[in-house]
């Protein structure tokens, strides 16, 4: 295996901050969770400005606390988080390979044959597969002709790392919702250290290449009171919303930018693409090893691409919505927002609601050929919930199948899990497990991302038998 990179050296400075809940679990598996939280800023609430004061404030406090170990926002911006994972990747005895570029690749059926470029000079290098990771102008997508339709909004973003001090930099989220043009102050890690982007729409955006943040800064300071005393790095861009036709091409795949890009509403970009990493990686690594048949890869796209859709399709709406232009739009932003938001998150149900969806907990796989059975409130294809009480996810740190029942494991499925090394974990019953949807004694096979690939409410091993058997992984996947 190898990572290429045609960039010289990692990024210095970056536009992706947030890392949502269902990344922190995931993480787990890969033990990096404490090192994100320990070296990001834990965001406690949201705060939106009228007029130049903060008029409505929502809280995370107490939103998600029996729904995730991780119930929050951390602030870790990407060269940091490339930094980190760049350092995991050594300790396995792996480097990215720099400045390396993919010059092109011919898909042989078999394997993939691809013309690379570096400071030694041209090279053909021959791999299994090619796994495009290379943002929204990926020299794979273009190569597989997948398309990436879409558009472009208007708006030019701006983005400033500064040092600053006022009431809006205070360790939390704040969104003025003035004008039409969005403003954003987010905080980081470090005294006085906070993040702002916005966005332009007047003559400035017809200049964006030579934008300079005075071009901007009058807003921040006049809507936000944020008063300046340091910038250190400023950068405009234009944002698209596009995904990719395909996933999956032969025997070439797409991640991340490559595969998706759309608006920062949400702060889901990252996460998304590190969503779909932890997607493919065991499937792949699967397949290499001989433990699981080719198709397996088709699930890929099946599962991540509609999510995908999904994601742009509503941060593409809730952008729109937020910058709209007139005095209807002025009015939902400045009268009828700080209104209504503040009152909806008091009601459980809505905060829930919320917080599951800009953590991405509420993604499933429920429609994938990988999901199957029902057991209790749990369908194949859902998250593992978690239980606060039991700590149900203490096993979920090796990414490995494994069967859980909740109350008591028959001697049967006992012993045909001991006889395929299929590791087996019984939580004794309690009402916590109830509450959160599990039924006692079924059984739920666990995929190597932790998501149920099978709910079956009887607890016999027979269900695991016949899971394998009608996708053709009999003797796969499970040690005879």
């Amino acid at each position: 295996m190898r990572i290429i990179d045609k960039a010289a050296e990692p990024g210095t400075t970056s536009r992706a901050l947030a890392v949502h809940a269902r990344t922190l679990e995931l993480y787990r598996q890969l033990d990096l969770t404490d090192s994100v939280i320990d070296n990001g800023h834990k965001v406690p609430a949201v705060n939106l400005w009228v007029k130049g004061k903060p008029e409505a404030r929502v809280s995370f406090a107490d939103i998600a606390s029996d729904l995730t170990p991780y119930p929050f926002i951390k602030m870790f911006p990407q060269d940091e988080h490339e930094k980190l994972l760049i350092q995991r990747l050594q300790a396995f005895g792996i480097s990215v390979e720099r400045p390396i570029e993919l010059i092109g690749f011919t898909d042989a059926g078999d394997r993939i044959i691809a013309q690379l470029r570096g400071p030694k000079g041209d090279e053909t290098y021959e791999a299994a597969y090619i796994a495009g990771c290379d943002g929204a102008r990926s020299a794979v997508r273009k190569a597989t002709g997948t398309g990436f339709p879409g558009g472009t909004y208007n708006q030019v973003f701006y983005v400033a790392d500064a040092t600053a001090s006022g009431p809006s930099v205070n360790g939390e989220v704040n969104i003025d919702l003035d004008e039409a043009d969005f403003l954003a102050v987010f905080p980081l890690k470090g005294e006085g250290r906070v993040r702002l982007i916005g966005t332009v729409r007047d003559e400035r955006a017809r200049r964006a290449e030579s934008l300079t943040f005075a071009d901007v800064s009058g807003q921040a300071i006049e809507h936000l009171k944020i008063q300046i005393e340091q910038v250190n790095w400023f950068s405009t861009y234009q944002v698209h919303h596009r995904v990719t036709d395909h996933f999956r091409k032969g025997r070439a795949l797409l991640l991340g930018d490559a595969a998706h890009i759309h608006s920062p509403a949400g702060g889901q970009g990252m996460n998304t693409g590190i969503g779909d990493s932890i997607n493919l990686a065991w499937k792949l690594a699967a397949v290499l090893k001989e433990e699981a048949p080719e198709e397996l890869l088709d699930s890929y796209e099946a599962e991540r691409i509609a999510f995908a859709r999904k994601l742009v399709k509503t941060t593409d709406q809730i952008f729109s919505m937020a910058t709209a232009e007139g005095k209807i739009a002025e009015l939902i932003r400045t009268r009828l927002a700080p209104l209504v938001i503040p009152t909806v998150t008091k009601v459980g149900a809505a905060r829930e609601w919320l917080f599951r969806t800009v953590s991405q907990l509420m993604i499933n796989y429920r429609d994938s050929e990988l999901s199957t059975g029902k057991a209790g409130e749990i369908h194949g294809g859902d998250r593992l919930p978690w239980v606060k009480a039991a700590d149900n996810y203490g096993p979920l740190s090796q990414p490995t199948w494994q069967v859980h029942v909740y109350g008591s494991a028959s001697t049967e499925l006992t012993q045909w899990c001991a006889a395929r090394q299929l590791p087996l974990h019984v939580f004794e019953w309690q009402d916590a497990h109830a509450t959160v949807g599990f039924a006692r004694n079924a059984l739920y096979l666990l995929r190597p991302d932790t998501y149920v690939a099978l709910a079956e409410a009887s607890g016999s091993p027979e269900a695991i038998e016949v899971y394998f058997k009608d996708r053709g992984w009999d003797g796969w996947l499970i040690p005879q």
